[in-house]
């Protein structure tokens, strides 16, 4: 039986003078996480009213843990919190159809 792909969707309210700063944070950890080896989906999306979308699959669960270890991960952990208004919102998904 193969692992289920682990499937996260962050939401983030970037404070507005720190948007260009924000985006720029996202669009680097795009670019390193989509090069892990367990990362299927890295896509960064905003709602034009504020909000940001990450949408993240990974292969399984330690592909997750893994990418919460490495060193774009843990420098987008330490700089993210000052350039938010709100904290992160984050659910994790499992499917629920057949054949998933």
């Amino acid at each position: 039986m193969m692992a289920e792909d682990v499937t996260v969707i962050a939401t983030f309210v970037p404070k507005p003078s720190r948007v260009e700063d924000f985006i720029a944070l996202m669009n680097s950890m795009v670019v390193a996480s989509r090069a892990e080896p367990g990362c299927l989906r890295y896509d960064f999306y905003e709602d034009g009213e504020g909000l940001f979308y990450m949408v993240e699959d990974y292969a399984d669960q330690g592909a997750v843990e893994a990418h919460r270890e490495t060193e774009h991960y843990r420098n987008y952990r330490s700089s993210v919190v000052d350039m938010l208004e709100a904290p992160i919102s984050v659910a994790v998904l499992t499917p629920v159809q057949p054949g998933s």
